[in-house]
């Protein structure tokens, strides 16, 4: 397993000033509307260059040219006017996030597209290529990874020695997002023999998980892939061979949960549903109360202002199969598609998807106001299901995941030249 500081043209955002402001979540975490009010008097976002249709004529298509191009000018614009500068020697960094007094630690450095490309990089989730060739369009034209991967690597406690030496010293930044209230830190390792032992450890690795970045991993990946085929003197060691990642212990990520809300109940009554769910599902009647699921095979389901408790009853699941077992799949076989009709997680309209970060409350809304007839909160997935399952070869179906805080953009960029 590679995890190399080949970044030798890694740039960084110069001061904390400007790093509170630059900042910014995902890309895919917001639609533009929500981008341009996130950014909205604050020149040196990065969600200028991540999402570069709010500096575009109002209806512009954010796949189109013009934002890439746009993308392109602000990215240059921002390095010119010295809001991101040229590290001048390659070095291993932590980022910490906070959230809710838990902080989590990672070591951001390069991965191998090769890696990836040889499954050595472990992904959970299945890519859209739409989304894929979205993100190699924006990698492609600016020529960077922009934004970091998520990856989480097997517990290693030499590699947590490490960072604890270099976190009892003071940061380089140290801010609290304004937005969620999350705490991000930063502080740079420098110590040749570390730089040397960190990259040794990670090479003793058999693989590397995507948490979360599936699109984006595969876009560097592929091209990398692209310029090592159009390059005639390709020697392996260039930047464009390498993409950039924040990883993590496994033992300090949590998965949160990751809800449905459904828009009708198929033709069926509330009596009609409730009892055909009742047919795999142990129904109880919780008041108006919110209730939350208590474990592995329980479910939490609204309808009509009461919540009810879903229990999956011995034998509709599989607890040795990796997939059957988890709690995705037993409701989106016995629920969404035998009683609601929705066989594609993907494309059905009927359906959406609500992150556990918003709360359950978010469901109750959603179904109160009318837009949605049912909600359906489910018990969150381990870290050691998700890396089971990597490791098995198998895909989760769709929406399994969802993992906070999300990683800020712009601490950290890697260009690929």
């Amino acid at each position: 397993m590679i995890f190399t500081i080949n970044i030798l043209v890694l740039i960084i955002t110069p001061s904390q000033e400007v790093c509170e402001e630059l900042a910014c979540l995902p890309y895919d975490v917001m639609n533009s509307e929500e981008a341009a009010q996130m950014a909205a008097g604050k020149p040196r976002s990065l969600l200028h260059v991540t999402r570069a249709e709010i500096d575009c004529p109002a209806g512009t298509d954010i796949h189109s040219e013009t934002v890439y191009n746009k993308s392109v000018e602000n990215f240059n614009m921002f390095q010119e006017k010295g809001w991101l500068v040229q590290d001048e020697d390659a070095k291993f960094y932590i980022y910490a996030q906070t959230m809710d007094g838990r902080t989590q630690y990672g070591i951001v450095g390069c991965a191998a597209c090769e890696d990836y490309m040889n499954g050595i990089i472990k992904k959970h989730e299945l890519t859209r290529p739409d989304k894929e060739e979205d993100r190699m369009k924006h990698v492609r034209v600016n020529n960077a990874n922009i934004e970091p991967v998520f990856f989480a690597y097997p517990d290693n406690s030499e590699l947590d020695a490490i960072v604890k030496k270099y976190t009892a010293n003071a940061p380089e930044y140290d801010f609290v997002a304004e937005l969620d209230g999350f705490g991000h830190t930063f502080w740079i390792i420098d110590e040749e023999k570390d730089i040397a032992r960190i990259t040794e450890l990670f090479e003793e690795m058999p693989s590397l998980y995507i948490a979360d970045g599936h699109h984006r991993s595969a876009a560097a990946a592929l091209v990398g892939a692209e310029k090592a085929k159009q390059n005639p003197n390709h020697r392996g060691d260039e930047e464009y061979n390498f993409f950039m990642a924040v990883c993590f212990p496994a033992n300090q990520l949590t998965i949160i949960d990751y809800n449905r809300v459904v828009k009708d109940l198929n033709g069926l009554t509330e009596e009609e549903f409730l009892s055909k769910v009742a047919t795999n599902f142990t129904v109880e009647e919780k008041g108006t109360d919110i209730y939350k699921p208590t474990g592995l095979h329980n479910f939490s389901l609204y309808l009509d202002g009461k919540w009810y408790s879903l229990t999956a009853k011995p034998g509709t699941y599989n607890d040795n199969d990796p997939i059957g077992v988890l709690d995705v799949t037993i409701s989106s076989n016995l629920i969404l598609d035998e009683v609601l009709g929705i066989k594609d997680l993907r494309s059905d309209k009927r359906i959406d998807f609500v992150g556990g970060i918003r709360g359950l409350g978010e469901l109750k809304r959603r179904v109160d106001s009318g837009e949605m007839k049912v909600a359906l909160a489910l018990y969150p997935v381990t870290m050691k299901q998700l890396m089971d399952i990597a490791d098995t070869g198998n895909i989760m179906p769709p929406k399994t995941t969802w993992f906070e805080p999300k990683l800020r953009s712009g601490l950290v960029i890697h260009k690929l030249v």
